[in-house]
């Protein structure tokens, strides 16, 4: 794996850290990456706001560049990742992949927030899973089910979207083996490293916010201390 500094949170710009990575050095992705909303019009891969992520401005609502499609695909030894997403980024990715193979997970919360004027609840969230012909799905009968039904833990970790570490913990049972490697590049508060590391996979996560990247190393060392 060369000088890849595995088994570390990196704090820095996605954009930039990831091309500093060789090509097909990844078992898989697992990212959470902005969403884009109804709410924000025409934002999402096109636009600026959105862009503006990369010099550390919020980009909550605004989607996310095809950029770090590419750089999926660059990356995966064999194509084998997951993105979650919004309704509003499932053409956007489902289009970019469409010479893959791919299902559609669902997470429904069963507390959503309450911003339902003229519109249905916002209580689901879609997760695209994409691979290559000849990747390997494990897991059993009970992990490979399409969606997951749970609170939303948004205000565990002072993050606002944080997904569950039970649903991140299946996800990644079910698509690689013990000492795989996994890259999440929108890490937020570390789920998918501390997911990673209770279950004796490598991991490399980027952070651009440096308090999110506080909290998710206070989160390892947690798990650290539990496993000696």
């Amino acid at each position: 794996m060369g000088s890849m500094r595995i088994n570390t949170i990196i704090c820095g710009d996605a954009m930039e850290e990831l091309k500093k990575l060789p090509d097909k050095c990844i078992d898989m992705v697992l990212i959470d990456p902005p969403y884009l909303q109804d709410s924000h019009g025409g934002g999402g891969a096109f636009g600026t706001r959105m862009r503006n992520y990369h010099k550390g401005v919020d980009s909550l609502g605004y989607g996310f560049d095809n950029f770090y499609l590419e750089e999926i695909v660059r990356l995966c030894k064999k194509l084998n990742a997951y993105i979650f997403c919004s309704k509003n980024q499932l053409l956007q990715i489902l289009n970019y992949f469409q010479k893959y193979k791919y299902d559609i997970l669902t997470y429904h919360k069963t507390n959503p927030s309450p911003t339902c004027n003229n519109k249905y609840l916002p209580d689901t969230e879609y997760i695209i899973y994409v691979r290559e012909s000849g990747v390997r799905l494990y897991g059993t009968y009970h992990t490979k089910k399409k969606y997951f039904v749970q609170e939303n833990s948004k205000s565990e970790f002072k993050h606002p979207t944080v997904k569950p570490l039970n649903i991140i913990s299946t996800l990644i049972e079910n698509s690689t083996i013990k000492g795989d490697l996994v890259i999440d590049f929108f890490l937020g508060s570390g789920t998918t490293a501390v997911a990673c590391k209770q279950l004796n996979r490598n991991y490399i996560g980027i952070e651009l916010n440096s308090d999110y990247v506080k909290i998710a190393k206070e989160r390892l060392k947690m798990v650290q201390d539990k496993l000696l």
